[in-house]
């Protein structure tokens, strides 16, 4: 048996496909979607993912403004550039490229962005309704996860999942995303005991922990599905997830790569919820 690739570059050219017939009619409706990136600093690895996410926008045609700030930029100066893109009528999203510099509290920034221009669903509001299932912006890998799975023609409901990592951007909220899906979801992390216990259970196995190859065939089951989440760099300097990509091939019955997996679906859903953002804002009709 050789696991099925979940092609995260085909998924994501699908979904955005549609999104480009969608945004035809919007401009119909004199509707241009519109998203904000904001960049602090020159670290090669934000830079290459806010290039990506603008080429993305370009590529399904929504309008894009990139503001590039330096890294000595303070906290205050900051707040002052979100403050006008949460005014600004051309601008549906508004996104702040992290890491941050030290000196800028990552908190104060997502606070002060508008719930409504919240396209990277982390403002504590989108949090809290996500949280209850009220409608809100799903943070962008999570959801993108979710649709990958979906993707397989897998059924959630009743699965037992294992999400291994409990970030703020993908291990707890994909763990509720999954809930709300029906699943039953098991939450691992850094101090979980005999991890291969819990994650030999799962039918579905979500990796988010930020270490390259922590995952291996001792880990897993016989047919499970194994989402990768993890982005490193080896010491060949290649990009690798953190399970053990080769040594699972032979176990799994679906697999992400890195990359071409998750990657373009977290950009995808950053468009999808832009555009989301923008619907919100067409004309309505008197009867």
């Amino acid at each position: 048996m050789s696991a099925k690739i979940i092609d995260g570059k085909a998924i994501a050219s699908q979904f955005r496909e549609k999104m480009k017939e969608e945004l035809k009619q919007l401009k119909s409706q004199e509707i241009i979607p519109g998203l904000a990136v904001i960049i602090i600093g020159e670290d090669p690895a934000s830079v290459s993912y806010v290039k990506a996410k603008i080429r993305a926008c370009e590529e399904v045609g929504i309008y894009s403004r990139c503001i590039r700030l330096s890294g000595d930029t303070t906290e205050q100066e900051l707040l002052q550039h979100i403050d006008k893109l949460n005014q600004d009528v051309q601008i549906h999203g508004i996104l702040v490229q992290l890491p941050l510099p030290l000196h800028i509290s990552e908190k104060a920034v997502i606070d002060a962005i508008s719930p409504e221009k919240d396209v990277d669903g982390f403002h504590p509001m989108s949090v809290g309704n996500m949280l209850i299932g009220d409608e809100c912006f799903l943070p962008c890998t999570p959801h993108g996860i979710v649709k990958m799975i979906q993707h397989t023609g897998t059924e959630l409901a009743g699965k037992n999942v294992v999400v291994v990592g409990r970030s703020n951007i993908v291990g707890k909220p994909v763990s509720m995303l999954l809930l709300q899906e029906n699943a039953t979801v098991t939450i691992c992390h850094s101090k979980t005991q005999n991890l291969a216990e819990h994650t030999k259970k799962a039918d579905i196995l979500v990796v988010a922990v930020g270490k390259a190859g922590v995952i291996g065939p001792e880990h897993v089951s016989e047919g499970t599905i194994v989402i990768d989440v993890g982005v490193n760099r080896n010491a060949e300097g290649k990009l690798v997830g953190d399970v053990r990509f080769d040594e699972l091939l032979s176990i799994a019955s679906h697999i992400t790569p890195v990359p071409g997996g998750v990657g373009p679906m977290t950009i995808t859903m950053l468009l999808y919820n832009t555009i989301e953002s923008a619907k919100k804002h067409l004309p309505s009709v008197v009867v």
